[in-house]
């Protein structure tokens, strides 16, 4: 820090600087030196005014205060005939070990990251030169109001220190590992989707930066792997989140990207991972030799724990998944223990090796905003994250490949749009059920349906299923609607209300979607949003998780590779 008033930069202790701010709960920077006579805002008792000091009368000799020392102020010696208090202000007790400790636990970080003296600066510089960002025309704040999504990707890329030796030495950097990580609007959970690499799917066009400024448009691609919606064809990360955002329904807020070296600089970091395996684990292609029980892995081992799938399970990408779980839990656990949280030299490690590791996004691409997108999220804590993976079924036209099962996954992705919980927690959104309105037969049901977001051709098929399937012969197809809506819209009069209800239970709608106006017509007018998949799928999201989803929760130490 500069030197302020009597204080010099050299003789103020660290965690002096940061005091309990009372209204907040944490610990706050304190910029100016408490060397420094001005009254600080949180707890400093010092006068404005500088203390007056009389010169020495006979007899006594003269009165120097002491330099302030790091750690525990000495307390100045009686000065002749004075009385102990002297007309001075007591002088508070030195702060015990426990209560140091607590300050840097609080405060090493923001220390760190805050440009507050020379010092601080050029950590601060040090740590933003690590971040690689690209621009994928997305340029969200760092932190929201409402719920955030962030894709996580892992990229085989074998570019990089000490990764030439894995595997596809000419990989251009696919995406290996996905997870789109939603966290709730009100931050007390999140859940993790992992969607596997060899999973079938639509990738759309996509527009990429290009390093003169231009801007080039990669064509999409109907029908390929996943996987290729990185790396290939010139694709960045913007063109993997355009495809999550497509296949799933979420709007994404940001991405974080990292390779190889992340699993091997993070792990070390924290002082290694605990992990299980059931059985021995010997496999050649990944080097992970373990024997069955638990293990703390980190550097080379725990990459070869996460690159591991002939030997466990099927043998397939998805087993690989569950394993990454287990991992990606456990570090969770091991990064918000007390161990991680109280030691500066672990904290100063982990910084340093997540600012190399990551590539993302201009919206967090500083230190300081992904400073504060950690703070926004740091509240979940681990017992009320779930990872769960994309359910998928085996591809019958080639056996090396799996395809969407959209019956469960479409619940799953509603489940996320509505901000819904795969923990319980009693807290978070809840669903709102339909109209309490007693329902009618379908048969005076009266409805004009509209598509105003839907998929193509989505008025004409739930008219057909309605006058088929559930007897609504008064529905008629009225059309694209003049706007587009993200949510299904049900407009009715007030002498409608048996009707809506009946529709309301026969679609699945939230009440949220009922919209009761006196200047409706003779039929109620029912309007697709984006959130409708197909007629016959409810278009509210489920309360809970279909049947045979696989996930784990982020605290179950139970989890064993098999």
């Amino acid at each position: 820090m500069n030197a302020q008033g009597r204080g010099h930069a050299g003789d103020v202790d660290p965690a002096d600087q940061w005091v309990f701010d009372p209204d907040t709960g944490s610990y706050t920077l304190r910029l100016n030196p408490v060397a420094d006579d001005s009254r600080s805002q949180y707890g400093s008792s010092r006068p404005t005014a500088p203390r007056q000091r009389s010169s020495p009368g006979r007899g006594e000799e003269a009165h120097v205060p002491p330099q302030r020392r790091r750690g525990r102020a000495e307390p100045p010696a009686p000065a002749g005939n004075r009385a102990a208090t002297g007309g001075r202000r007591k002088r508070k007790p030195g702060l015990t070990r426990k209560q140091k400790v607590l300050r840097w636990s609080a405060g090493t970080l923001g220390l760190i990251l805050v440009a507050g003296g020379t010092a601080g600066y050029f950590l601060y510089s040090h740590f933003n030169g690590n971040i690689n960002k690209v621009d994928v025309g997305q340029n969200n704040a760092a932190v929201t109001d409402g719920p955030v999504n962030i894709l996580v990707l892992g990229t085989d890329s074998r570019k990089g220190k000490g990764n030439g030796g894995y595997g596809d030495a000419a990989s251009v950097g696919h995406a290996d590992t996905t997870f789109l990580f939603h966290v709730s609007k009100d931050r007390t959970n999140a859940t993790a989707l992992s969607i596997p690499r060899d999973m079938i799917t639509d990738i759309p066009d996509c527009p990429t930066k290009q390093q003169d400024g231009s801007t080039k448009t990669v064509p999409g691609q109907r029908q390929v792997r996943f996987n290729t919606s990185l790396g290939q064809s010139g694709r960045d990360p913007g063109c993997t989140w355009r495809t999550v955002e497509k296949m799933t329904g979420v709007k994404i807020n940001h991405f974080m990207m990292a390779d190889f070296n992340a699993v091997k600089e993070l792990s070390t970091a924290v002082g290694g991972v605990e992990v299980c395996a059931a059985k021995d684990i010997n496999d050649p292609k990944s080097h992970l030799n373990l024997k069955a029980g638990r293990h703390v892995v980190k550097g080379e081992q725990a990459l070869a724990f996460v690159r591991t799938r002939k030997s466990v399970g099927f043998g397939s990408d998805l087993s690989r998944i569950e394993l990454q779980q287990q991992f990606l839990s456990s570090m969770i656990r091991k990064m918000k223990s007390g161990g991680t949280l109280t030691n500066p030299s672990k904290l100063f490690a982990l910084a340093n090796a997540a600012t190399k590791a990551l590539t993302v996004d201009t919206g967090i691409g500083s230190v300081g905003k992904l400073t504060d997108l950690a703070k926004d999220l740091q509240r979940v804590e681990p017992k009320n994250i779930t990872f769960a993976t994309v359910p998928v079924v085996d591809n019958p036209e080639d056996p090396a490949t799996v395809i969407l099962d959209e019956a469960k996954a479409n619940p799953l992705f509603k489940m996320v749009q509505a901000d819904k919980s795969l923990t319980k927690t009693g807290k978070g959104s809840k669903g709102k059920g339909p109209s309490k309105a007693k329902k009618v037969p379908a048969s005076q049901v009266r409805v004009d349906v509209r598509n105003g977001g839907g998929p193509v051709g989505a008025a004409q098929e739930t008219v057909d299923w309605m006058q088929n399937q559930k007897g609504v012969g008064l529905s008629t197809n009225a059309g694209n609607a003049p706007s587009q809506l993200s949510k299904t819209r049900l407009e009715f009069a007030p002498d409608q209300a048996g009707q809506a209800a009946t529709v309301a239970d026969m679609m699945g709608l939230p009440k949220s979607a009922l919209k009761e106006s006196s200047s409706a017509g003779e039929a109620m007018q029912l309007t697709l949003g984006k959130d409708f998949t197909k007629a016959g799928e409810p278009v509210s999201a489920p309360e809970k998780a279909p049947d045979g989803v696989q996930n784990v929760k982020a605290n179950d130490k139970n989890i064993c590779a098999k």
